[in-house]
């Protein structure tokens, strides 16, 4: 059964007065949204509303960065070969993108090499050493890993062996056993105060090519139009839209699909029905899927030459595979999620306990991941969904909820896995088929002792309440000054009483339902994803949805997305 959210109004804290000048340009329901994400006086308005990339920090704040740019120019200099190692998700490929372009821009000859999810797995594996040493034209001198490395301290110690210099340019937590011994590590999350820790790996090779044009310009390299693969990882990657991530990811966004841009992008936009000017929704539901299913379904090469192909014709049939991975993926996706929701419905004990632990030898191991985030968001409960191979040894993906970290679960769950880690919010494991039981009762016990039973009462918070004659296109340009919306700067929420249908809903697209609305003289259209099995109570109706904008034919237009319905209350 579908988890039932309460709703709760967000309190109106913080001042509403950004100054003469901004207080006329901007409406007052923007200007208690901004006050909500803690923007507070004008300079600080002035930033948040129209932030510039003169406002970059200094990259060489960083720990390991001096070290780290040192060594590539040396590389530089000295004609060394060296190989770039990354991750298969679209924040790897993205970083490794843009760190062969860097490369490529200070002469440096260097191959690079992603690891397939069923074969290597993810990281800096003994594994993907080999086959990454395989592919290179010569033997490398230097590995520079992305979106990975920061807790491989034995590989590190095996390519020492080899007489291989190693850089680690991550984002991930740091593990157990110490630092790797490598040549520089930049990484904000091992430092003890950084103001760079929200950065994907995509933005840590950002922050290290500037440091590279600080310490050795390039007159014919433009950095700031790579902004667009850069704007990508980070949305796709949920890393926190704050500070210099919402400055790059907003002018990377102008470049998606931009003639001047990444080629692979603009056309995988066509492909995907992408209607310009890009905003963070479609890199959510649109670009980042695509290139996320070729690592799921077994090519991540796929992805990754698609954004590093400078020939449109290639990037054409590059894009075409992607869709048709992407299919594949939502198919898959589908069965699975199905089959996982029948097995909860049939154990009253899994509806009892506080977390959901499932796995099956049908299940492909690259979507458990996104069916662990749906399951999560159905029931509200931390998720692990796990593939098993023909010898039951079982890889999966856990996605959490507020409040509960799965990387501490996990640590507390260690004598039930072969192994595990990642963020807080979304990790992975690896375990046995025997020990699946074991591990759920391990998982659930360690939620009941670290979390109050509300932390599992899902809320819906709400930023404002409005009426439909405050919401129009007119409002829109002030509107899209917040955006892009995503992690730590929410997409805002609204919600409006006593509204009616005008007619009955439309089911549209399979499982979507179209509704037309009025509330007194004033009408809006709103679409409700995925709610065609949801009951809808008797109008009039409370309602609570987000402001989407829409372009057709040269028209803006605004939507209603709806996210829950109830019962009209006082």
């Amino acid at each position: 059964m579908r988890a039932k959210f309460h709703w709760a109004l967000r309190p109106m804290n913080g001042s509403v007065d950004f100054g003469e000048k901004l207080n006329e340009e901007l409406p007052l329901l923007i200007r208690k949204l901004m006050a909500q994400r803690g923007i507070s006086g004008q300079s600080m308005a002035e930033r948040y509303l129209r932030p510039r990339l003169t406002d970059l920090g200094d990259p060489f704040i960083m720990q390991g960065m001096r070290e780290a740019v040192e060594r590539i120019l040396r590389a530089a200099d000295s004609g060394e070969y060296v190989c770039i190692y990354g991750d298969y998700d679209v924040d790897g490929v993205s970083a490794v993108t843009l760190l062969h372009e860097v490369l490529n821009a200070y002469g440096v000859e260097h191959s690079y090499f992603i690891p397939t999810r069923t074969r290597e797995g993810y990281g800096l594996s003994h594994r993907g050493i080999l086959n990454a040493m395989k592919l290179c034209n010569r033997r490398p001198t230097l590995l520079i890993t992305v979106d990975c490395g920061t807790s491989s301290v034995e590989e590190v110690d095996e390519l020492a062996r080899l007489g291989v210099d190693v850089i680690i340019l991550d984002h991930h937590e740091g593990g157990t056993h110490g630092k790797p011994r490598a040549v520089a590590i930049v990484n904000a999350k091992l430092e003890e105060e950084s103001e760079f820790t929200y950065l994907c790996s995509a933005g840590v090779v950002f922050k290290l090519a500037h440091a590279l044009m600080k310490q050795r310009r390039l007159t014919d390299f433009d950095l700031k139009k790579y902004l667009d693969v850069v704007a990508v990882a980070t949305v796709a990657d949920i890393v926190p839209l704050v500070k210099e991530n919402r400055l790059l990811t907003r002018t990377g966004l102008k470049f998606v699909g931009d003639a001047g841009g990444n080629i692979g992008l603009r056309i995988l936009a066509e492909v995907a029905g992408l209607k310009l000017p890009a905003t963070s929704s479609h890199i959510s539901f649109r670009i980042g899927p695509r290139l996320n299913a070729a690592g799921r379904m077994g090519s991540p090469q796929d992805a990754l030459e698609l954004l590093t192909t400078h020939n449109e014709r290639r990037a054409r049939e590059l894009a075409a595979c992607l869709e048709e991975h992407n299919l594949q993926r939502q198919a898959e996706e589908e069965r699975i999620r199905s089959e996982a929701m029948q097995m909860i419905a049939e154990h009253p004990e899994m509806q009892n306990s506080r977390v959901i632990v499932l796995g099956s030898r049908n299940w492909h191991p690259g979507v458990v991941g996104i069916v662990a985030s749906s399951l999560m968001r159905r029931y509200y409960k931390p998720a692990f969904i796990i593939s098993f191979d023909e010898q039951g040894n079982g890889k999966g993906s856990g996605r959490s909820v507020p409040g509960i970290s799965l990387v501490d679960a996990l640590h507390a769950c260690a004598d039930c896995i072969v192994a595990g880690g990642g963020h807080d919010m979304a990790a992975g494991l690896e375990l046995r088929e025997d020990q699946i039981d074991a591990f759920r009762q391990a998982f659930d016990a360690y939620v009941r002792n670290h979390s109050a039973e509300e932390q599992l009462d899902p809320v819906l918070n709400i930023d404002a309440e409005v009426s439909f004659d405050e919401i129009s296109v007119d409002l829109l340009e002030s509107y899209a000054l917040l955006e892009p919306f995503g992690n730590s700067n929410p997409q805002p929420v609204f919600m409006s009483r006593n509204v009616m249908p005008s007619c009955a809903p439309r089911r549209v697209s399979g499982n979507h339902l179209r509704f037309s609305l009025h509330q007194g003289n004033f009408e809006q259209e709103a679409v409700f994803f995925n709610a065609a099995d949801v009951p809808l109570p008797d109008p009039p109706w409370d309602i609570v949805f987000s402001l989407e904008r829409n372009h057709w034919k040269g028209r803006t237009f605004l939507s209603i997305i709806l996210q829950d319905i109830r019962a009209s209350e006082p």
